[in-house]
């Protein structure tokens, strides 16, 4: 490990710990270190490679268990196993969150406008362009789709979609194509107040706007939300105070996640 290496390194944990931490944490390492050497002795079985410090993670949880991605991911997978569909597509899902505890259990379509090269189990892929006109045999194709925290994305160029200032109902209305009469939508975006682009990351929209996008077209079953601390508020009713003040959730973009299960018309 170069000297600039390091010194990155060794920066970004002091920051982290602070500095009585940061002190304490490397005299543990290097006593650590020299018990290691002294512990193997003339053995042979393994040699000391580089050095590599991790100094922050003695003073971190066992996991993080919260945030909007982690939430959404496990509770939507949950109730596509519960539900279990004759066909799920999902479209823009992260690949290594939510696509993937699908395919654990079941067969899934991915879509994505980039493209894909790998090659797993349980996930077939299809690269489209969502913001342009779907091929026939995307029409009414599923009775189970997915799109969890993408649609926010779409027109703002950040994935090389195109600009589009309403790509976002573009997106929607084709979800609403792709989906069987009586279908499940699970949808989920960035929520929060005031309803705003941040480009060219993601919108963040409000309650109040997305229920006027779903009006005539589709029926709530569940709503869940992620708030701005990263917990969830799990299958709860939304009253009309609720989507004066968005459950009072500001919206980060990570944290203040809604989470919609929606049924066809």
């Amino acid at each position: 490990m170069n000297l600039i290496t390091l010194f990155v390194m060794y920066t970004k944990f002091f920051f982290k710990l602070g500095l009585s931490k940061f002190v304490k944490a490397y005299l543990h390492y290097c006593s650590d270190y020299k018990m290691l050497k002294k512990q193997k002795g003339s053995s042979e079985d393994f040699i000391f490679g580089k050095k590599y410090p991790m100094l922050v993670d003695k003073y971190r949880d066992a996991g993080f268990a919260k945030g909007g991605y982690f939430h959404q991911d496990l509770l939507v997978a949950r109730r596509v196993f519960e539900n279990n569909p004759n066909i799920h597509i999902d479209v823009g899902s992260r690949m290594d969150g939510f696509v993937a505890h699908v395919a654990s259990f079941r067969k899934i379509k991915f879509v994505d406008i980039r493209p894909l090269v790998s090659t797993v189990k349980n996930i077939s892929f299809i690269q489209q362009n969502f913001m342009t006109e779907l091929p026939g045999d995307m029409i009414e194709c599923c009775d189970s789709l997915s799109s969890l925290n993408v649609i926010e994305h779409f027109g703002l160029g950040r994935y090389g979609d195109p600009i589009n200032y309403n790509g976002h109902l573009i997106g929607l209305e084709n979800l609403h194509k792709m989906l069987k009469k009586g279908g499940t939508l699970y949808f989920a975006v960035p929520f929060g107040e005031p309803q705003r682009i941040e480009f060219h990351a993601h919108r963040i929209f409000s309650l109040k706007y997305l229920l006027k996008q779903f009006e005539g077209k589709y029926n709530l079953k569940h709503f869940s939300y992620v708030d701005d601390y990263g917990d969830l508020f799990e299958n709860v009713d939304i009253t009309e105070k609720d989507i004066g003040n968005n459950f009072g959730v500001k919206g980060s973009g990570l944290d203040g996640v809604a989470i919609f299960e929606l049924i066809k018309n």
